[in-house]
């Protein structure tokens, strides 16, 4: 029976239950996020890059100091059975940018950059769209080395590894795009699956089977 989302505060936390939705406060689209870069804490993210590659994402994370660790539980590692699900409801437009502020809440609460895959559905995160301006075998490699958060479209995806947290961004494509893309999210999933999107039409794949 597909879920309704509820209005409670979101809270990112992860079991080795069957998978779950919980769902969150619907996101409002906002201007899209530019390529990350290395930037201390407390510091507004930086403009696109230039000609210089810009440092992986997780950079951003290394020098914040952990604090309590209150909303996130210490999650189960990759080898838990079957993912919790987790859902933010997102527009099509708003989608990446919920997927970014969960992405914050997880490093936040102390996963290691290297534990988290990001999908999207429709256009690439900036990040990946920047790498993949290098060469692939460059872009791959980051992938392969697993230190930090990689970023993955639809196009890409059957390649990307399985993580322990995977945030699966809802952010247009093609039709059909989440029905073809979620059931492989999942599969990527060692502990916790966070779907940033719309609620009826995660529910509808969801109800179908995922």
């Amino acid at each position: 029976m597909p879920l309704t989302p509820a209005i409670e505060e979101p809270q990112i936390h992860e079991s080795a239950q069957g998978p779950r939705v919980t769902p969150a406060a619907s996101r409002t689209a906002q201007t899209p996020r530019p390529v990350p870069g290395p930037r201390p804490a407390a510091v507004p993210r930086p403009g696109r890059p230039g000609p210089v590659r810009p440092a992986p994402p997780a950079q951003r994370a290394a020098q914040a100091t952990p604090g309590p660790v209150s909303a996130a539980p210490t999650a189960p590692s990759v080898s838990a059975a079957v993912p919790q699900v987790q859902l933010i409801p997102a527009s099509a437009e708003g989608a990446l940018d919920a997927a970014e502020e969960a992405v914050d809440l997880l490093l936040d609460t102390g996963r290691a950059p290297g534990d988290i895959l990001v999908i999207t559905t429709g256009d690439p995160h900036p990040w990946a769209a920047h790498e993949l301006s290098f060469g692939e075998a460059s872009y791959w490699a980051q992938h392969d080395a697993k230190d930090d958060i990689f970023y993955a479209d639809a196009s890409h995806v059957q390649r990307a590894a399985g993580r322990p947290v995977v945030v699966f961004a809802a952010n247009g494509g093609p039709a059909g795009a989440i029905a073809a893309v979620l059931p492989v999210a999942l599969t990527r999933a060692g502990a916790l699956l966070i779907v940033c999107g719309d609620a009826q039409q995660i529910n509808s794949v969801l109800g179908a089977g995922v």
